[in-house]
Protein backbone atom coordinates (compact mmCIF):
# COMPACT_ATOMS: atom_id res chain seq x y z
CA UNK A 1 0.00 0.00 0.00
CA UNK A 2 1.20 3.51 -0.79
CA UNK A 3 2.18 5.88 2.03
CA UNK A 4 -0.67 8.17 0.95
CA UNK A 5 -3.28 5.41 0.95
CA UNK A 6 -2.12 4.10 4.30
CA UNK A 7 -2.64 7.50 5.93
CA UNK A 8 -6.03 7.85 4.23
CA UNK A 9 -7.05 4.38 5.37
CA UNK A 10 -5.87 5.15 8.91
CA UNK A 11 -8.01 8.29 9.02
CA UNK A 12 -11.00 6.35 7.71
CA UNK A 13 -10.58 3.65 10.38
CA UNK A 14 -10.29 6.26 13.11
CA UNK A 15 -13.48 7.95 11.90
CA UNK A 16 -15.30 4.60 11.89
CA UNK A 17 -14.14 3.76 15.40
CA UNK A 18 -14.64 7.20 16.96
CA UNK A 19 -18.04 8.83 16.53
CA UNK A 20 -16.68 11.96 18.20
CA UNK A 21 -13.75 12.39 15.77
CA UNK A 22 -13.75 15.32 13.33
CA UNK A 23 -11.31 16.20 10.53
CA UNK A 24 -11.05 19.87 9.55
CA UNK A 25 -8.94 21.79 7.05
CA UNK A 26 -8.78 23.74 3.79
CA UNK A 27 -10.14 22.08 0.60
CA UNK A 28 -10.35 18.63 2.21
CA UNK A 29 -13.83 17.68 1.03
CA UNK A 30 -14.59 15.80 -2.19
CA UNK A 31 -14.14 15.94 -5.08
CA UNK A 32 -10.82 17.69 -4.32
CA UNK A 33 -9.94 15.71 -1.21
CA UNK A 34 -7.05 17.89 -0.07
CA UNK A 35 -3.96 19.24 -1.84
CA UNK A 36 -2.26 15.83 -1.60
CA UNK A 37 -5.50 13.76 -1.60
CA UNK A 38 -4.93 12.38 1.89
CA UNK A 39 -8.58 13.04 2.81
CA UNK A 40 -10.06 11.84 -0.49
CA UNK A 41 -13.48 10.12 -0.11
CA UNK A 42 -13.62 10.81 3.63
CA UNK A 43 -16.13 13.66 3.33
CA UNK A 44 -18.34 11.43 1.17
CA UNK A 45 -18.28 8.70 3.82
CA UNK A 46 -18.53 11.06 6.81
CA UNK A 47 -20.16 14.28 5.52
CA UNK A 48 -20.98 15.61 8.99
CA UNK A 49 -17.50 15.08 10.43
CA UNK A 50 -15.12 16.11 7.64
CA UNK A 51 -15.33 19.89 7.53
CA UNK A 52 -13.76 22.34 5.08
CA UNK A 53 -12.60 25.68 6.45
CA UNK A 54 -11.74 29.22 5.31
CA UNK A 55 -8.11 30.06 4.55
CA UNK A 56 -6.86 30.88 8.03
CA UNK A 57 -4.38 28.54 9.68
CA UNK A 58 -4.71 30.33 13.01
CA UNK A 59 -8.49 30.05 12.73
CA UNK A 60 -8.38 26.36 11.78
CA UNK A 61 -6.12 25.44 14.69
CA UNK A 62 -8.10 27.62 17.07
CA UNK A 63 -11.38 26.05 15.94
CA UNK A 64 -9.89 22.58 16.35
CA UNK A 65 -8.56 23.34 19.81
CA UNK A 66 -11.95 24.64 20.95
CA UNK A 67 -13.64 21.47 19.73
CA UNK A 68 -11.11 19.24 21.49
CA UNK A 69 -11.49 21.20 24.73
CA UNK A 70 -15.19 20.40 24.56
CA UNK A 71 -14.73 16.65 24.40
CA UNK A 72 -14.28 16.06 20.66
CA UNK A 73 -11.36 14.31 19.03
CA UNK A 74 -10.00 16.49 16.23
CA UNK A 75 -7.52 16.05 13.38
CA UNK A 76 -6.51 19.33 11.75
CA UNK A 77 -4.92 19.38 8.30
CA UNK A 78 -2.60 22.26 7.45
CA UNK A 79 -2.19 22.21 3.67
CA UNK A 80 1.57 22.88 3.68
CA UNK A 81 3.86 22.61 6.69
CA UNK A 82 5.31 26.04 5.83
CA UNK A 83 1.93 27.55 6.82
CA UNK A 84 2.28 26.33 10.41
CA UNK A 85 3.99 29.65 11.07
CA UNK A 86 0.58 31.32 10.68
CA UNK A 87 -0.78 29.18 13.51
CA UNK A 88 2.29 29.38 15.74
CA UNK A 89 0.66 31.57 18.38
CA UNK A 90 -2.28 29.17 18.70
CA UNK A 91 0.16 26.28 19.22
CA UNK A 92 2.68 28.00 21.49
CA UNK A 93 0.43 30.15 23.64
CA UNK A 94 -2.81 28.20 23.61
CA UNK A 95 -3.07 24.47 22.90
CA UNK A 96 0.25 23.56 24.48
CA UNK A 97 -0.61 25.49 27.68
CA UNK A 98 -4.30 24.68 28.15
CA UNK A 99 -3.46 21.52 30.12
CA UNK A 100 -2.13 23.73 32.93
CA UNK A 101 -4.38 26.75 32.45
CA UNK A 102 -7.61 24.75 32.60
CA UNK A 103 -7.13 22.22 35.38
CA UNK A 104 -5.45 19.39 33.45
CA UNK A 105 -7.96 19.52 30.59
CA UNK A 106 -7.64 16.78 27.96
CA UNK A 107 -6.91 17.85 24.38
CA UNK A 108 -7.14 14.95 21.88
CA UNK A 109 -5.96 17.16 19.01
CA UNK A 110 -3.72 16.16 16.09
CA UNK A 111 -2.32 18.68 13.64
CA UNK A 112 -1.05 16.86 10.56
CA UNK A 113 0.79 18.49 7.69
CA UNK A 114 3.03 17.71 4.68
CA UNK A 115 6.59 19.00 5.02
CA UNK A 116 9.82 19.11 3.06
CA UNK A 117 11.24 19.68 -0.38
CA UNK A 118 12.43 17.81 -3.50
CA UNK A 119 9.32 18.72 -5.51
CA UNK A 120 10.36 22.11 -6.85
CA UNK A 121 7.80 24.11 -4.88
CA UNK A 122 10.10 27.00 -4.00
CA UNK A 123 11.05 29.03 -0.97
CA UNK A 124 7.72 29.08 0.89
CA UNK A 125 6.39 25.60 0.08
CA UNK A 126 9.47 23.36 0.47
CA UNK A 127 10.78 24.13 3.95
CA UNK A 128 11.27 21.82 6.92
CA UNK A 129 10.35 24.02 9.89
CA UNK A 130 9.38 21.38 12.46
CA UNK A 131 12.36 22.20 14.72
CA UNK A 132 10.65 25.46 15.69
CA UNK A 133 7.91 23.43 17.40
CA UNK A 134 10.09 20.81 19.07
CA UNK A 135 10.96 22.91 22.11
CA UNK A 136 7.34 23.55 23.12
CA UNK A 137 6.40 21.75 26.36
CA UNK A 138 3.36 19.46 26.14
CA UNK A 139 3.40 19.42 22.34
CA UNK A 140 4.29 16.02 20.91
CA UNK A 141 6.04 16.30 17.53
CA UNK A 142 6.15 13.13 15.43
CA UNK A 143 7.52 12.41 11.97
CA UNK A 144 6.33 9.47 9.91
CA UNK A 145 8.26 7.80 7.09
CA UNK A 146 7.95 4.73 4.86
CA UNK A 147 9.25 2.48 7.64
CA UNK A 148 6.90 3.75 10.36
CA UNK A 149 3.87 1.97 11.76
CA UNK A 150 1.65 4.84 10.66
CA UNK A 151 -1.66 3.54 11.98
CA UNK A 152 -0.16 2.84 15.41
CA UNK A 153 1.39 6.32 15.54
CA UNK A 154 -1.98 7.95 14.79
CA UNK A 155 -3.88 5.72 17.22
CA UNK A 156 -1.40 6.38 20.01
CA UNK A 157 -1.55 10.13 19.32
CA UNK A 158 -5.34 10.14 19.70
CA UNK A 159 -5.12 8.09 22.91
CA UNK A 160 -2.63 10.47 24.56
CA UNK A 161 -5.36 13.13 24.64
CA UNK A 162 -2.60 15.72 24.30
CA UNK A 163 -1.85 18.04 21.35
CA UNK A 164 0.29 16.32 18.72
CA UNK A 165 1.93 17.63 15.56
CA UNK A 166 2.48 14.92 12.92
CA UNK A 167 4.87 15.64 10.05
CA UNK A 168 4.29 13.80 6.75
CA UNK A 169 6.98 14.24 4.13
CA UNK A 170 5.34 15.16 0.84
CA UNK A 171 7.79 13.28 -1.42
CA UNK A 172 6.65 10.01 0.16
CA UNK A 173 2.94 10.19 -0.66
CA UNK A 174 3.24 8.29 -3.95
CA UNK A 175 5.70 5.67 -2.66
CA UNK A 176 4.87 2.23 -1.31
CA UNK A 177 5.02 1.73 2.44
CA UNK A 178 7.64 -0.60 3.90
CA UNK A 179 8.33 -2.25 7.25
CA UNK A 180 10.90 -1.35 9.86
CA UNK A 181 12.65 -4.65 9.08
CA UNK A 182 13.38 -3.32 5.57
CA UNK A 183 15.86 -0.76 6.89
CA UNK A 184 19.49 -1.80 6.22
CA UNK A 185 20.84 -2.76 9.65
CA UNK A 186 24.13 -4.64 10.16
CA UNK A 187 25.30 -6.56 13.22
CA UNK A 188 28.63 -4.72 13.18
CA UNK A 189 28.14 -1.50 11.24
CA UNK A 190 31.09 0.62 10.19
CA UNK A 191 28.85 3.68 10.37
CA UNK A 192 25.39 4.44 11.73
CA UNK A 193 23.21 6.87 9.80
CA UNK A 194 20.26 8.46 11.64
CA UNK A 195 17.54 10.50 9.97
CA UNK A 196 13.80 11.09 9.83
CA UNK A 197 11.04 11.78 7.30
CA UNK A 198 11.63 11.60 3.57
CA UNK A 199 15.41 11.82 3.87
CA UNK A 200 15.43 8.31 5.37
CA UNK A 201 14.83 6.97 1.85
CA UNK A 202 17.86 8.81 0.47
CA UNK A 203 19.98 7.48 3.34
CA UNK A 204 18.83 3.92 2.60
CA UNK A 205 19.63 4.24 -1.11
CA UNK A 206 23.04 5.72 -0.30
CA UNK A 207 23.87 2.95 2.18
CA UNK A 208 22.95 0.26 -0.32
CA UNK A 209 25.09 1.83 -3.04
CA UNK A 210 28.09 2.44 -0.78
CA UNK A 211 27.98 -1.20 0.31
CA UNK A 212 28.26 -2.31 -3.31
CA UNK A 213 30.84 0.30 -4.30
CA UNK A 214 33.10 0.46 -1.24
CA UNK A 215 32.03 -2.49 0.96
CA UNK A 216 31.23 -0.10 3.82
CA UNK A 217 28.49 -1.33 6.13
CA UNK A 218 26.12 1.51 6.98
CA UNK A 219 23.13 0.87 9.24
CA UNK A 220 20.22 3.31 8.80
CA UNK A 221 17.87 4.17 11.66
CA UNK A 222 14.75 6.33 11.56
CA UNK A 223 13.49 8.60 14.31
CA UNK A 224 9.73 9.10 14.71
CA UNK A 225 9.45 11.09 17.93
CA UNK A 226 11.13 14.50 17.64
CA UNK A 227 9.58 15.85 20.84
CA UNK A 228 10.05 14.20 23.24
CA UNK A 229 13.25 13.22 21.46
CA UNK A 230 14.33 9.56 21.27
CA UNK A 231 17.58 10.23 23.11
CA UNK A 232 17.85 6.73 24.57
CA UNK A 233 17.73 5.21 21.08
CA UNK A 234 20.75 7.30 20.02
CA UNK A 235 22.63 6.43 23.23
CA UNK A 236 22.06 2.70 22.64
CA UNK A 237 23.28 3.01 19.05
CA UNK A 238 26.53 4.35 20.47
CA UNK A 239 27.22 0.82 21.71
CA UNK A 240 27.22 -0.48 18.11
CA UNK A 241 29.50 2.03 16.40
CA UNK A 242 31.63 5.09 17.12
CA UNK A 243 30.92 6.76 13.78
CA UNK A 244 27.64 8.55 13.11
CA UNK A 245 26.11 10.41 10.20
CA UNK A 246 23.09 12.60 10.97
CA UNK A 247 20.97 13.74 8.02
CA UNK A 248 18.07 16.21 8.01
CA UNK A 249 16.33 18.60 5.61
CA UNK A 250 16.14 21.30 8.26
CA UNK A 251 18.68 24.10 8.24
CA UNK A 252 20.63 26.06 10.83
CA UNK A 253 21.49 25.11 14.40
CA UNK A 254 19.26 24.07 17.32
CA UNK A 255 17.73 21.19 15.36
CA UNK A 256 17.63 17.42 14.88
CA UNK A 257 21.37 16.99 14.40
CA UNK A 258 22.15 18.97 17.55
CA UNK A 259 19.79 16.70 19.53
CA UNK A 260 21.50 13.61 18.10
CA UNK A 261 24.98 14.94 18.86
CA UNK A 262 24.06 15.99 22.39
CA UNK A 263 22.66 12.50 23.05
CA UNK A 264 26.15 11.06 22.49
CA UNK A 265 27.94 13.41 24.89
CA UNK A 266 29.95 11.39 27.41
CA UNK A 267 30.66 8.47 25.06
CA UNK A 268 34.32 8.12 24.18
CA UNK A 269 35.84 8.37 20.70
CA UNK A 270 32.58 9.29 18.94
CA UNK A 271 32.97 10.85 15.50
CA UNK A 272 30.04 12.50 13.74
CA UNK A 273 29.23 14.31 10.51
CA UNK A 274 26.04 16.29 9.91
CA UNK A 275 24.27 16.94 6.62
CA UNK A 276 21.52 19.58 6.54
CA UNK A 277 19.51 21.76 4.23
CA UNK A 278 20.89 25.13 3.07
CA UNK A 279 21.11 28.29 5.17
CA UNK A 280 19.16 30.19 2.53
CA UNK A 281 15.69 29.80 0.96
CA UNK A 282 14.96 26.66 -1.05
CA UNK A 283 15.38 27.53 -4.76
CA UNK A 284 12.47 27.02 -7.16
CA UNK A 285 14.64 25.32 -9.78
CA UNK A 286 14.28 21.63 -8.98
CA UNK A 287 17.82 20.68 -10.07
CA UNK A 288 19.26 23.38 -7.79
CA UNK A 289 16.94 22.33 -4.98
CA UNK A 290 18.25 18.76 -5.25
CA UNK A 291 21.82 20.06 -5.04
CA UNK A 292 21.35 22.07 -1.86
CA UNK A 293 19.18 19.57 0.03
CA UNK A 294 20.67 16.30 1.36
CA UNK A 295 21.33 14.00 -1.60
CA UNK A 296 23.10 10.73 -2.34
CA UNK A 297 26.31 12.43 -3.50
CA UNK A 298 26.68 14.40 -0.26
CA UNK A 299 25.73 11.41 1.89
CA UNK A 300 28.13 9.02 0.19
CA UNK A 301 30.97 11.54 0.40
CA UNK A 302 30.29 11.92 4.12
CA UNK A 303 30.26 8.14 4.60
CA UNK A 304 33.64 7.83 2.87
CA UNK A 305 35.06 10.65 5.01
CA UNK A 306 33.77 9.07 8.24
CA UNK A 307 35.10 5.66 7.28
CA UNK A 308 38.63 7.06 6.96
CA UNK A 309 38.57 8.85 10.31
Amino acid sequence: MRYLNLINNTLKNLLIENDDLFIIGEDIIDPYGGAFKVTKNLSTLFPERVITTPISEAGIIGFGSGMSMNGKKVIVEIMFGDFLSLGFDQILNNISKFKWLYNNIKMPLIIRTPMGGYRGYGATHSQSIEKHFCGIPNLHVLSIDRYSDIEKIYRDAIKTEAPTLIIENKILYSKSQKKIEDLPVHDKPDIICVSYGGVVDICVESSEEILQEEEINVSVYNINSLNPFEKEKIVNLGKLSKKFLFVEEGCGDWGFSEMCNSSLVGLNDIKTITIKGPDHPIPSAKNWENEVLPNKKRIKEAINTLYKL
